[in-house]
C-alpha cells in the first residue's frame, strides 16, 4: 500500500475507535509507518485528513448498506433490511455508532470544511430513504427513526430499539 493508503487505513481505525480529538497525527504517522514529511505531502492538516477519512467512511458505509439491502426489491423489506444493517454494523463495530455524528460532537461549530462533509453524508442517507419510499413525509419519518436508532443503540449498547423500530415500520408502511 502507498503511504497515503496506509495513513487512511490507520485513520479509518483510529478515528472510528478513539475519536477525532483523541487521535494525534504523531500516532497516525507512527502506526501507519510513514515519515512525517510523507504525511504532510498527502495531508496539509489534521482537518484535511479528517475530510479524507469521512469521504472514505461515506463510500465504505454506503457500499456496505447497498450490498446488505441489494436482495430486497420491495419497499417494506428493503427498509427493514436497512435497519437490519444497523444491527449488523453494531455487531461488527461494537456499537461505536456513527463516525459522522461522533466527529460532529468533537469539532468546533465554525469548522465548515468538516461540517459540509458531515451534512453531505446525512443528505445522502435521507435521499437513500427517499429513493425507496415515494412519500416524502414517510421517508423523512423513517430517516429520523433510523438516525435515532444509531444514537440509542450506541448509547445503550443494545439493538432493542432497532427491533422496536422495525415493528413501528411494519405499521407505517402498508
Amino acid at each position: 500500500m502507498s503511504p497515503r493508503e496506509r495513513i487512511l487505513e490507520k485513520t479509518f481505525t483510529l478515528f472510528h475507535q478513539q475519536g477525532y480529538n483523541a487521535t494525534g497525527i504523531n500516532q497516525i504517522i507512527e502506526e501507519a509507518k510513514v515519515a512525517k514529511a510523507s504525511f504532510y505531502q498527502h495531508f496539509k492538516s489534521k482537518e484535511d485528513l479528517c475530510v479524507a477519512f469521512l469521504n472514505e467512511r461515506h463510500s465504505f458505509w454506503f457500499n456496505q448498506l447497498e450490498q446488505f439491502t441489494s436482495n430486497e426489491k420491495e419497499t417494506k423489506p428493503k427498509v427493514l433490511s436497512s435497519f437490519d444493517f444497523l444491527i449488523f454494523m453494531n455487531k461488527k463495530e461494537n456499537f461505536r455508532g456513527c463516525s459522522f455524528l461522533n466527529i460532529l460532537s468533537e469539532i468546533p461549530s465554525d469548522n465548515v470544511k468538516i461540517l459540509n462533509v458531515l451534512q453531505s453524508h446525512k443528505y445522502d442517507l435521507r435521499a437513500y430513504f427517499q429513493s425507496i419510499i415515494d412519500n416524502e413525509l414517510l421517508s423523512d419519518h423513517i430517516y429520523l427513526l433510523f438516525e435515532s436508532c444509531i444514537i440509542e443503540s450506541q448509547l445503550f449498547k443494545s439493538n432493542q430499539l432497532i427491533e422496536q423500530s422495525k415493528k413501528i415500520i411494519q405499521t407505517l408502511i402498508l
